[in-house]
């Protein structure tokens, strides 16, 4: 946890467990208090046995915010955890004050059969090839040369990614591919919601902007920002525009500590 104020959970996506600790600096965030934890399966939380499903990561997420005893908080997520955000809104929404979604793992549209191909490959390939590879291919294919801007920003994030990689291609990723989450589930969220994409991501698939424009005409009460000088590692690439617009956006969507 950073700071202190209004309760700001955030939910990491795969492989990178601590891919929002640039934002913990960020001075326009300095009036909240930012909970960045990880999931099952990395660094030093509970392992990860077996498929483990998106609503029982939402329920970990809502088993952490009452025992942070806090009713109420705005939810980032991020990729997957973007996934877990919006599973938790539907499951808990008196818990979810607002939701920014950035790039969240949505399987839909025109992309979602050769996004579903490619997770299921990237399962696969995990068990016949050295995890660091598969490691290296599946973030290389988010952020074009990621290695030296990650071990800049987090030292260390790629071994430990590799470490986890267990946790994302044995228990996560399979609960994402049997997710269900359609226009029907969306019409259910009336939080307000900001959807994050990269400015660079249109470059990498097609299934980003889908997914974010989706978004945008589904939810209810959905917000666009689109970052600039970034990929899929949003917060990583670009944390101080990044910090901006979310604080803008809670700055219009207030919650009383």
């Amino acid at each position: 946890m950073s700071g202190a104020g209004v309760p700001v959970v955030e939910i990491h996506g795969a492989l990178i467990a601590d891919a929002f600790v640039p934002l913990l600096t960020e001075p326009a965030l300095g009036g909240y208090q930012q909970i960045a934890y990880h999931r099952r399966g990395y660094a030093g939380s509970t392992a990860a046995s077996g498929p483990l499903s998106v609503p029982e990561q939402a329920a970990d997420t809502f088993a952490l915010l009452r025992h942070l005893g806090i009713s109420r908080a705005h939810v980032v997520g991020h990729s997957y955890g973007g996934a877990v955000a919006l599973q938790l809104a539907l499951d808990a929404p008196d818990s979810v004050h607002s939701l920014a979604l950035l790039e969240p793992a949505l399987i839909l549209g025109s992309s979602g059969a050769e996004y579903r191909r490619s997770l299921a490959q990237a399962i696969e390939s995990y068990h016949h090839a050295r995890p660091a590879a598969v490691v290296d291919g599946m973030l290389e294919a988010r952020w074009p040369a990621y290695r030296v801007g990650l071990d800049h920003a987090l030292p260390g994030a790629f071994d430990a990614a590799v470490t986890a990689a267990g946790a994302a291609f044995e228990a996560e990723l399979p609960g994402l591919l049997d997710w269900q989450f359609d226009a029907t589930s969306a019409g259910r969220i009336s939080q307000p919601v900001l959807s994050v994409v990269g400015g660079e991501s249109a470059s990498l698939s097609p299934r980003f902007v889908e997914a974010h424009e989706w978004l945008l005409t589904t939810l209810p009460n959905t917000e666009a920002y689109v970052l600039p000088r970034a990929h899929h590692f949003l917060q990583i690439e670009n944390p101080s525009d990044l910090a901006a617009a979310l604080s803008d956006f809670y700055a219009r969507h207030p919650l009383v500590a």
